[in-house]
Order: C-alpha cells, then sequence, then structure tokens
C-alpha cells in the first residue's frame, strides 16, 4: 500500500457543514471523496489555520476542539471530532523534518482547527483514524513548505493519507464582494497553477521551482495577500516531488464565485 496525497479546499469556517448553498459542491465533493481512496491506517493533515515559527507536530493522544471563527450559529461551537491522536507517528515524523534540517517541535496540546475538523466531518465522519496535525511555517517560506513536504516522503510506503487543507483562492475581502476584476484574477491564477501542477512538460525540478516563486504567477497576490490558505498545497507537492506522484485536478468549482481546486497525487 502506497500514500494518498490530497490538497482540498475546505471552505470558509463551518459553512460547509451548514448547508450553505454556495458550498453544496464542495460539500457533496468531500463526502464522496473517500469513494475513491483506500481507506487510510492515519492521516497526516497539513492545515492553513496552524502555524509557529517552527513546524508544530501534534502530539495528543486525544485532540481537543480549536473553534478559530466566530459569528456563526451557535451549533458550529459545539462539533465535535473526537478521532484519536497518533502520538508515535508524531515522533517520527519529528525525527525526519530534523533530519532535513527543517526546525520541528511536538505539541502535546495541540488541537483540531476548523481546516481539520470540517472536511474531516464531511470525509470521515465516524472519526475512527488516527489524525497527525502538522502545522505551516508562519515564515510562509515556499521553498521550506516544499522541504517539509519532502521530509514527510518516509512515508511513502505506508497506507497513511497526507492531506492538505487550504483554499487555492482565499482573498476574503473579494469573498465578501466579488467583482468582476477577482473573478478574472481568480481564472488567470488558477489556470497558471493546474498547468504548473499536471503538465508533462515540466521537469520535476522545474515544477518545484515555479512553486516556490508562485508569487510571480499571474494574479497571485489578488489571490492569495497572505499565502497560508495556498502552502498546505506546497507540503503536499513536496511529498508527491519526493515519493515519484504525478497530480490529477479532481475538483475545479467556483466557491463563493471564484475558483477552488482539489488536487490528488498518486
Amino acid at each position: 500500500m502506497t500514500a494518498k496525497t490530497i490538497f482540498i479546499p475546505h471552505g470558509g469556517g463551518p459553512l460547509p457543514l451548514l448547508g450553505d448553498p454556495q458550498h453544496a459542491g464542495l460539500t457533496a465533493f468531500l463526502r464522496t471523496l473517500p469513494d475513491r481512496l483506500p481507506r487510510p491506517d492515519a492521516i497526516v493533515l497539513i492545515s492553513a489555520h496552524h502555524e509557529g515559527p517552527e513546524i508544530i507536530i501534534g502530539g495528543a493522544e486525544k485532540p481537543d476542539m480549536i473553534y478559530d471563527y466566530n459569528g456563526f450559529p451557535a451549533e458550529t461551537y459545539e462539533y465535535r471530532y473526537d478521532a484519536p491522536g497518533a502520538p508515535a507517528l508524531a515522533a517520527e515524523v519529528a525525527d525526519h523534518l530534523a533530519q532535513a534540517g527543517v526546525a520541528a517541535r511536538i505539541d502535546p496540546d495541540a488541537g483540531f482547527d476548523h481546516g481539520v475538523f470540517v472536511p474531516l466531518m464531511l470525509m470521515y465522519p465516524k472519526a475512527d483514524i488516527p489524525v497527525l496535525t502538522v502545522s505551516l511555517s508562519s515564515s510562509l517560506d515556499a521553498g521550506l513548505h516544499l522541504a517539509e513536504g519532502k521530509a514527510l516522503s518516509f512515508l511513502k510506503e505506508r497506507n497513511v493519507l497526507i492531506l492538505g487543507s487550504g483554499l487555492s483562492f482565499h482573498n476574503m475581502r473579494s469573498f465578501f464582494r466579488p467583482t468582476r476584476e477577482s473573478m478574472v484574477a481568480s481564472e488567470n491564477f488558477h489556470d497558471w497553477l493546474v498547468e504548473i501542477l499536471t503538465s508533462t512538460g515540466l521537469t520535476p525540478a522545474a515544477r518545484e521551482q515555479a512553486l516556490a516563486a508562485w508569487d510571480e504567477a499571474p494574479d497571485a497576490r489578488v489571490c492569495q495577500p497572505r499565502e497560508e490558505h495556498l502552502l498546505p498545497l506546497h507540503v503536499c507537492a513536496g511529498f508527491a516531488s519526493a515519493a515519484g506522484q504525478t497530480a490529477e485536478i479532481i475538483f475545479d468549482e467556483p466557491l463563493i464565485r471564484h475558483r477552488a481546486i482539489a488536487v490528488l497525487w498518486q
């Protein structure tokens, strides 16, 4: 069994769980996504909402909930996703990141933010698969996140799911007030991103170079004013590059009137 690698959009706060019509396509996609995957023994999840000065690895046996949104119905602050953690796997990940020169630490109190529990409540509602959270670096350095993914490649022959949870378009002002310009920018950036991820004419080195310089892409900073929602894709892409996996776009639909993609590497 080999690892599967996926980058998914997790939507806006808890809206995918609330029947929001602008999230209907994403909600249906996440619910049916496990049908095309082998059931993993563990999930290693990189969330856009988890970062630190070094990479933070979740070390809790029973991670708690983090309701990192506001202004939503009371029920959304009572959601539970009681999947077990994976402390033994956390120690392995910490060791391999250290060997790769990527600064990291284990946090025994790390919990599940909404970039973790919202998609997993839809994908694996029984919460019976161990989940290990691995953070971003607050440096937001694209090359470092590609290296983070490569350091996780020791998992490539295991039955694990490497899951990056973010959004390929994350301009909050444009979400609340969509404009013709922001929607054109979304098209331009996503056309570039899909080409870079899937083109058979690119060598792995050229693809990594392009992703490292992602902010030079058309309308990149319109779509990602602060790139934390894109960088889980870089971690997945780094893992996939080291594991010899190729990318397929498995979701490409409007989300709040802007494109959102999901990528499967195998």
